[in-house]
């Protein structure tokens, strides 16, 4: 049989070759999915809509907002829709705030979105934050989901320290040292690793 072209062929022989137990997930769960996006500012309103929410509660009233603007936000949209209509969306006030503030920043160039493929992680991470409600846990799940960065090592993602407490037999979840000494190896393919990870616990 052909295989497809496989983008992160590279990634998955170093993991497979530096860890074990990555390389035992790797041959589970078979070719890493990830590919870029370029909605960026869709992908980050997703982001907010999403916090604190069971993932059905988000995904619905995401669908609500995405239709209302044609699936295809912009910032000046969302600049200029009454706050009244977002809530009958299902947004909180609070995100309203926060998607006021992003659209704002975005507008202002404050954050350069358009620029963002040729930025390294640390200034996409540092324009990020500056959004109310958008925190380095936030700023680092758009790196690897909506850019594809390949080396981001989210060490406060639940999901990551748990799967690497199970994964490595550790008697609680690790902290940040911790894991950045276990994720040593898999450097610079860290957030693949974490995407096998994710993928660990989905039949847990």
């Amino acid at each position: 049989m052909i295989e497809l072209d496989n983008p992160w062929q590279e990634a998955e022989t170093h993991l497979s070759s530096s860890d074990e137990f990555m390389s035992n997930l790797i041959a589970r769960y078979g070719p890493c999915t990830l590919q870029p996006r370029s909605d960026y500012f869709t992908q980050l309103c997703k982001s907010i809509v999403s916090q604190q929410l069971a993932t059905k509660a988000a995904a619905a009233i995401f669908g609500r907002f995405a239709v209302h603007f044609d699936h295809v936000p912009t910032a000046g949209e969302v600049a200029a829709a009454p706050r009244e209509k977002l809530r009958e969306l299902g947004l909180s006030h609070q995100k309203i705030t926060y998607m006021y503030d992003l659209a704002a920043k975005v507008l202002d160039g404050n954050i350069t979105l358009a620029h963002f493929a040729a930025l390294p992680d640390e200034e996409v991470i540092n324009q990020l934050v500056t959004v109310k409600g958008i925190g380095v846990w936030t700023a680092q799940m758009f790196l690897i989901f909506a850019l594809n960065r390949p080396d981001v090592l989210p060490t406060d993602d639940f999901g990551v320290r748990k799967a690497i407490m199970l994964g490595y037999c550790l008697e609680a979840m690790p902290g940040k040292t911790q894991m950045e000494m276990i994720a040593a190896p898999w450097q610079p393919w860290r957030s693949i690793a974490s995407w096998y990870l994710w993928r660990s616990l989905e039949n847990s």
